[in-house]
């Protein structure tokens, strides 16, 4: 288990002083993550929120060796930075451990970048792929992703008369990669920040490729106070809008289950980008996503063998 005091002692590898919102899970995110480690890492970050905001030229926020590079291909370039770091080590050129990190929020994840990171994945890279999951391209002003879910509000599936927010729910990352029969695989929470602590340090020590998909609770896009990200993650995972599992060699886990689940409108009523749902003509789509999210937990439930 994650000791807040030895957390505490160790070298803060994204520092203060960002640009950054602030409230923002992103850098939550990346600080719990690493400071599972315990050996030098090597940092790849997508273009997106956190790139942009920690490395304004001629300043950085990374206290570690760092690449940013396009928003598709991170994973490649991690990958590739990884198979060097491999061939020196087999010719006596490096005698260190280093381990490699790749961040992407959910547009270069989800989207953009699948194919590189789906490449990277079949070839087996040793590295650790991590996408901070804010539900749309809120760098480039709340543009919807297929992270986004049904009934939100973004500025490309704006909520009127005609159309309620997004119409389609949102893909299932997580079981996608798990798909690719990796050795490790995680969906977890900034609110439960021993839980991910724990699994980022299974991915880093474990041999070969891993992902953790990380909510990532945006007040800008989401339209909630800032001082409430905590808690916004917090509901999300007691309404199990965003359960807690991991998959390691193949074997389903679930991490938590809420003593009494929360529904999902307690999750939607707390974030402005949902409010047009709460409208008499709208009410029924409410009723539809918690339909649909009973559905996919009692799947996960039979999957992890807890049914």
């Amino acid at each position: 288990m994650a000791n807040l005091k030895e957390l505490s002692k160790k070298k803060v590898l994204l520092t203060g002083g960002h640009r950054l919102c602030a409230g923002c899970g992103a850098s939550i995110v990346v600080r719990q993550i690493l400071s599972s480690l315990d050996d030098p890492v090597v940092v790849g970050n997508a273009t997106g929120c956190l790139e942009v905001a920690t490395t304004i030229y001629p300043y950085t926020s990374w206290n570690s060796s760092f690449i940013h590079n396009a928003f598709e291909n991170v994973a490649a370039t991690i990958s590739g930075a990884e198979a060097m770091f491999r061939s020196l080590k087999k010719q006596g050129k490096i005698d260190k451990e280093i381990k490699f990190v790749a961040f992407g929020g959910d547009g270069g994840t989800y989207d953009i970048g699948i194919q590189s990171l789906s490449g990277a994945l079949e070839r087996g890279h040793n590295f650790v792929y991590v996408c901070y999951d804010n539900e749309a391209y809120m760098n480039t002003g709340i543009q919807r992703s297929s992270a986004t879910p049904r009934g939100a509000w973004t500025t490309t599936t704006p909520a009127g008369k005609v159309i309620p927010g997004k119409t389609q729910y949102r893909k299932d990352l997580t079981a996608i990669i798990a798909a690719h029969n990796i050795p490790y695989v995680a969906q977890a929470s900034i609110w439960r920040w021993n839980d991910l602590v724990e699994k980022a340090r299974k991915a880093f020590y474990t041999e070969g490729p891993a992902f953790l998909n990380v909510l990532s609770p945006c007040h800008r896009g989401w339209r909630f106070n800032m001082k409430d990200t905590i808690e916004i993650a917090k509901l999300a995972v007691q309404t199990n809008f965003w359960p807690l599992y991991e998959v390691e060699n193949g074997v389903w886990k679930l991490n938590y289950k809420p003593k009494e689940r929360k529904p999902i409108r307690e999750w939607m009523e707390a974030q402005g980008r949902y409010k047009h749902l709460f409208r008499p003509e709208n009410e029924h789509i409410i009723k539809e996503i918690q339909e649909e999210i009973d559905k996919k937990w009692e799947k996960l439930l039979v999957i992890c063998g807890e049914k």
